[in-house]
């Protein structure tokens, strides 16, 4: 256990060496900055009376005065999608670099002497890989929730509990990038395949469409086979959505967050770090 531990903190010590941690939280403070600036509320009595965005006016309909409530609940729903694309994106390209960094000559051969089997190498590097991406998360989305919080004073806990959906995205695709970084030590190929993966996936969302579309029938099965195996990035972003607005907005809630997309997702990744701890083990360094 203890080297196991040893094996993360030299991964968050790697990451703050190499300024990749200090990049990450940079561009989530940047973000956070630009966020708490763009946004002036005048509330009265519990009602919005009048909005800046980017120091320009919001024009109000009519003299009515809206709801905070759901003025909150409508902006964390819409702002949360933004969150997911931006979350996401932020921990694959800060995180892709684990395996084929670890894959390079003399650093391997340091782990590899030490008394742990391939298999807790790897799965170390993973769980450091999703606490680096964890933290940044809780830093960003708990940012934002202050903010809206201070501005408002309207706490929505379902924006805070949203996180778990991205960071269930975020170690899904991470499980992928762990795949392609032990078969190709390559961290732009890591990263570049998935974001690939990523945007294929919200394609396929339209996949019965997609498939009607086709000539063949053995490509109608492909597509639907595709869209059953990979993981539902479209689907899961959502889950956030509804789950932030209550299923108030869009889609209901219960059918949203229904079990088949985060099951499917689920035995995608374990798949993923199956097959990446098998070639692993097998690899001649």
């Amino acid at each position: 256990m203890r080297v196991i531990l040893a094996n993360i903190e030299d991964v968050m010590r790697e990451a703050a060496a190499r300024w990749t941690l200090v990049a990450y939280f940079f561009l989530s403070t940047i973000f956070i900055i630009i966020f708490a600036s763009a946004i002036n509320l005048d509330i009265v009595d519990g009602a919005l009376a009048g909005a800046k965005l980017f120091g320009k006016d919001v024009q109000m309909h009519g003299n009515n005065e809206i709801n905070i409530e759901q003025l909150v609940l409508g902006f964390e729903s819409g702002f949360s999608a933004v969150l997911y694309f931006l979350c996401t994106f932020l921990a694959i390209f800060a995180t892709a670099h684990l395996v084929p960094r670890l894959q390079e000559k003399g650093t391997i051969d340091l782990y590899l002497s030490r008394p742990v089997s391939r298999v807790k190498l790897l799965m170390s590097r993973y769980i450091a890989g999703l606490i680096l991406a964890a933290s940044n998360l809780i830093y960003l989305l708990g940012s934002i929730w202050a903010i809206v919080a201070w501005k408002t004073h309207v706490l929505n806990a379902r924006f805070l509990l949203a996180g778990g959906i991205i960071l269930f995205v975020i170690a899904t695709l991470l499980a992928f990038a762990f795949l392609i970084g032990v078969v190709t030590s390559s961290t732009a190929v890591s990263i570049m395949t998935s974001y690939g993966l990523f945007f294929f996936s919200l394609m396929l969302v339209a996949h019965e469409r997609i498939a009607a579309a086709v000539s063949k029938e053995w490509q109608a099965w492909v597509i639907n086979t595709l869209y059953w195996v990979i993981p539902k990035t479209a689907e899961l972003g959502q889950a956030v959505v509804a789950f932030v607005s209550g299923g108030r907005f869009g889609a209901e809630i219960e059918k949203v967050l229904t079990p088949a997309p985060f099951v499917t997702t689920a035995v995608f990744a374990v798949a993923c770090l199956t097959l990446a701890s098998w070639l692993f083990q097998r690899k001649e360094f």
